[in-house]
C-alpha cells in the first residue's frame, strides 16, 4: 500500500501523451495523495518506447487552437504537479523518452533507467522546436547539453543521461524493477511529513538567491524541529532504536 505504480500503456501510439492521457495521469496523480500510506509514486510505460510525447495527430491545423491551448495547459499542469506533491516521484525508464516523454522523465525527483533507454527532443526536426520540455530539460542539465538537445535533436544515451544529471541511476534492464524498489524501500523508512517539507522546500529554494534560500531553509529547519516526527527522530537517535513514525 505505500507505492502507486502509475504505467502509461498505450504502447501501439508509443505511450503519446494525448490529450486523455494527460487528464488520466493527472487523476491518477493526485488520487488520495494526502493517504499516510501512499509514500511513493513510479511512472512507468509498456512496450519498447516510455514516452514519444504529444500525440501529433491532436496537434495537426485540423484540431482549433483552443484545443491546442488545452492540450499543452494540461502538460504544463501535470509537469509541475510532479513537483508540488508530497510524495516522491519516481520515473522507471525502459526505453526511448521523447519531447514530452523526455519532459516527463525530467520532470519526476528521480529516473532510473535501463541500459538500452534513450532521451531526446526531436520537435525541432519536424518544425515543432520542443519549448515546453526545454523548461524541465533546463533545470536538469547543463545549458549547452539541454541547447545541443533541442537544436539537433539527437539523442543522448542512457550513460550521457546520467553524466548530465537527466537521470538518478542506469542498471542493466533486468535489474531496473529491483534497482527502483531499494530506491523506494529506502525512501518509505522515512516519515513521509518529513520528507513533503523537504521536497517542498528543495524546490522552492531552487528558484531563489543564495541569501533568500539560506533565510528560508533556516526557517524550514527551525519549523522542522517543531514537528512530532522531527523529534521523534532526534529521540530515537539519542535512545538508539529506531523511530515510530507519526507520518
Amino acid at each position: 500500500g505505500f507505492y502507486r505504480n502509475i504505467i502509461l500503456n498505450n504502447p501501439r501510439k508509443r505511450n503519446a501523451l494525448s490529450l486523455s492521457m494527460l487528464q488520466s495521469l493527472r487523476e491518477d496523480l493526485l488520487h488520495d495523495v494526502k493517504s499516510k500510506d501512499l509514500r511513493v509514486i513510479i511512472i512507468s510505460a509498456e512496450g519498447p518506447v516510455f514516452c514519444s510525447g504529444h500525440d501529433l495527430k491532436e496537434l495537426s491545423s485540423e484540431d482549433d487552437v483552443k484545443h491546442h491551448s488545452q492540450v499543452f495547459e494540461i502538460c504544463a499542469e501535470v509537469m509541475t504537479l510532479i513537483q508540488k506533491l508530497p510524495v516522491p516521484v519516481i520515473a522507471k525508464v525502459n526505453g526511448l523518452a521523447t519531447a514530452a516523454g523526455c519532459q516527463l522523465v525530467a520532470s519526476c525527483d528521480i529516473a532510473v533507467a535501463s541500459e538500452k533507454s534513450q532521451f531526446a527532443t526531436p520537435g525541432v526536426n519536424i518544425g515543432l522546436f520542443c519549448s515546453t520540455p526545454a523548461v524541465a530539460l533546463g533545470r536538469s542539465l547543463p545549458r549547452k547539453v539541454a541547447l545541443e538537445m533541442l537544436f539537433t535533436g539527437e539523442p543522448l544515451s542512457a550513460q550521457e543521461a546520467l553524466m548530465h544529471g537527466l537521470v538518478s541511476k542506469v542498471v542493466p534492464e533486468d535489474k531496473l524493477e529491483e534497482e527502483t524498489m531499494k530506491i523506494s524501500h529506502k525512501i518509505c523508512k522515512s516519515s513521509k511529513s518529513i520528507l513533503a517539507l523537504g521536497k517542498a522546500t528543495f524546490y522552492r529554494q531552487m528558484t531563489q538567491d543564495l541569501d533568500t534560500a539560506y533565510k528560508m531553509t533556516t526557517q524550514v529547519m527551525v519549523d522542522n524541529l517543531t514537528l512530532r516526527d522531527g523529534q521523534e527522530g532526534i529521540e530515537a537517535f539519542i535512545q538508539k532504536r529506531k523511530p515510530v513514525w507519526s507520518h
